[in-house]
């Protein structure tokens, strides 16, 4: 063994990931010893490898991230990297990425958990406990952690912990202070708004009762899951419907029904809401005598035809048409729900290619929207049978990916000859 080991001082990172996942391949393919007590032993030590094996996994992701890396693929972020090339689910990319970006300031966690001498588990909480602390803070609190990982806290109870780690910190170092809330009183409303360096923000307030109730009154409605596929938290969701809220996309929110032209003047074919859900003929020729009837011209094969005009901006009946059709981002892999996505000309509208009808629109979230239309070379289109767009984007230029991420010759490459 130490002569493997000495070998492998000199082998490069690569050499040493394809090393490792040929072992792993070896050791998938057998069975488990006989003995419970063998398989006990094997499991911890094979648990403790995995767990070292995270720490490298958490410096290559820091690097990606880093980099921006993931936005030259056509992926939004490098948890959308995470979860479309790795498959890995939300919460599970959100974890890896927040040890990735945390573990440089954790140095204590950082050589630990490289050594086996800290599980996976418990630097993941420290690394999510430590994420909104300043740097100073950051290293204090992790040596509260850390002395109550070794007095023996379970991961369970650590969380619980790391959810108090601001508390606990001020009171190490003396600098509590009694609550912004109970310094501003419970009768007005108040939020503060913080910077973070990333351009983004980080919110904290009070809402009286009454604010209290039009923010449920506002929100609840378009938090609600986007369908069965939606994985997003609340939290996700509710952050979506205030920027839906912020945008003004609330405004003159409808009910959609989709009926055949039978339907509306007396036939028994039932109509359906967006996410299919049948309404009975009846119900559907009474919800049209109360509402504004946008119509959708079909072909026999149900593939959209025309609705509308060769002008800028898509019409609102265009709009609700298009969210019957798009129940996320047209981008393959990307899960932003239809309502929160833009109306994007298929073509592109600045090259005089697609006008504004509806057989040549799709919807997009707004990051997807505008790359597409900075990397036309990096994206391939196709329909689908019911007439709607897919959008998969594709490598950089040169560079050519089997599915699992490793170089192919460009001969190879099954989007060689697709591009659009």
């Amino acid at each position: 063994m130490d002569s493997i080991v000495a070998g492998l001082d000199s082998a490069s990172t690569a050499e040493l990931v394809e090393a490792a996942a040929a072992i792993t391949t070896q050791l998938a393919q057998r069975s488990a010893p006989d003995s419970g007590t063998a398989c006990m032993e094997l499991a911890e030590q094979f648990a403790t490898a995995l767990d070292q094996g995270e720490q490298v996994l958490a410096g290559l992701i820091a690097v990606v991230d880093r980099t921006g890396e993931p936005k030259h693929w056509g992926l939004a972020s490098t948890q959308a990297w995470l979860r479309c090339r790795l498959g890995m689910r939300e919460g599970r990319a959100q974890e890896r990425l927040t040890l990735a970006r945390q573990l440089p300031r954790l140095q204590q966690v950082n050589q630990q958990l490289a050594t086996g001498a800290l599980s996976y588990g418990y630097a993941a909480t420290i690394a999510d406990a430590v994420q909104r602390l300043n740097d100073e803070d950051c290293a204090a609190a992790e040596g509260i952690l850390l002395e109550a990982v070794a007095g023996g806290v379970s991961a369970r109870n650590l969380a619980r912990l790391g959810r108090r780690v601001h508390d606990l910190v001020a009171e190490l170092t003396g600098t509590d202070q009694p609550p912004e809330d109970a310094q501003r009183g419970y009768q007005r409303s108040w939020m503060t708004v913080s910077r973070s360096l990333d351009g983004g923000c980080y919110l904290h307030g009070w809402l009286n009762p009454e604010d209290t109730a039009i923010l449920d009154g506002t929100l609840a409605p378009l938090a609600k899951p986007a369908g069965t596929d939606d994985r997003r938290d609340l939290a996700e969701r509710t952050a979506a419907a205030l920027s839906t809220v912020l945008s003004g996309g609330h405004r003159d929110t409808r009910v959609t029904v989709i009926a055949d032209l039978q339907t509306l003047t007396g036939d028994d074919t039932p109509g359906r809401l967006r996410d299919g859900t049948p309404i009975p003929a009846a119900q559907v020729r009474r919800i049209a005598l109360n509402a504004g009837i946008s119509p959708l011209i079909l072909s026999p094969d149900h593939v959209p035809l025309y609705l509308g005009h060769a002008v800028r901006i898509a019409t609102a009946g265009q709009r609700r048409v298009l969210e019957t059709l798009y129940d996320t981002c047209a981008v393959q892999g990307c899960e932003v729900p239809g309502l929160l996505c833009e109306v994007d000309h298929v073509d592109g509208w600045a090259l005089g290619n697609s006008p504004t009808d509806i057989d040549k629109l799709a919807l997009c979230c707004g990051w997807h929207n505008r790359w597409k239309h900075t990397h036309p070379h990096q994206i391939h289109i196709t329909t689908t049978d019911d007439g709607r767009y897919r959008y998969r984007a594709l490598p950089p230029d040169g560079v050519a990916r089997s599915r699992h991420g490793r170089p192919v010759d460009q001969a190879d490459n099954p989007w060689h000859d697709h591009a659009a």
